[in-house]
């Protein structure tokens, strides 16, 4: 990987990269670097704005993050956290007939598909709290809806291309809509508001799966205990 390091006004950094996979390496590593000249990161597709403080020099900056970033195994920073954000999700999206359809898989490997795996926010964007999470399985990718809908709920799980997302809030969207969650990603009071930031690791799980799992452990239990207290007899 090769950046480029532009200056973008008197107070900032752009980092271009090659590739999202790039841009995610090179934004877990600032934030590993903790310079104290930067004031925020933020991540975009194949970029990365650096905010730094007033009066910051800015070339000699940008020959320490090129540095960083050349000096560095890059393919070792930014590994996935042990402890990620788990959204359970209840999977009756409009549009997952759909998806399955388009990827060749079935309804139910399409959800094994989505929560197989660990996900990447790679940076936010379109909506206050949206993040486009990265690092899915890669049957997952499908286009945008051809229409887009004028609302989509909060809570709503969704794919598009290499991405997943919830909607944080009510609004409109063109994602393929394939289950929904109760868990709250974007609160005002909060500190941060976003429960996704960049560079956090979300993984999803099947909360009816889950429900279903609990009601049979409850019966096989209460099964168990009948028969310990009738001696088994029938």
């Amino acid at each position: 990987m090769t950046p480029r390091i532009l200056s973008a006004g008197d107070r900032a950094l752009l980092v271009q990269a090659d590739d999202l996979e790039s841009t995610l390496t090179v934004a877990a590593l600032l934030r590993q670097a903790r310079l104290p000249q930067v004031e925020d990161l933020i991540p975009a597709a194949e970029t990365v704005l650096v905010r730094v403080t007033d009066g910051t020099e800015l070339t000699g900056l940008g020959d320490r993050i090129l540095e960083l970033i050349t000096g560095n195994d890059i393919e070792t920073v930014g590994g996935a956290t042990d402890d990620p954000l788990v959204i359970p999700v209840h999977y009756d999206g409009p549009d997952l007939s759909d998806v399955g359809r388009a990827t060749g898989l079935s309804i139910a490997e399409v959800i094994t598909a989505h929560t197989g795996t660990v996900w990447r926010a790679a940076f936010v964007g379109f909506a206050p709290g949206f993040a486009y999470l990265a690092g899915g399985d890669e049957r997952l990718q499908v286009p945008r809806r051809t229409e887009s809908r004028t609302s989509v709920p909060a809570g709503s799980v969704a794919l598009a291309g290499q991405f997943s997302a919830v909607y944080p809030r009510r609004s409109p969207g063109g994602w393929q809509l394939i289950g929904t969650t109760s868990a709250t990603l974007w609160d005002v009071a909060a500190e941060p508001p976003a429960a996704i930031q960049p560079g956090g690791w979300v993984r999803f799980v099947d909360a009816d799966a889950d429900a279903a799992s609990a009601v049979n452990d409850a019966a096989v239990g209460s099964v168990a205990e009948t028969a310990a207290e009738t001696g088994g007899a029938s």
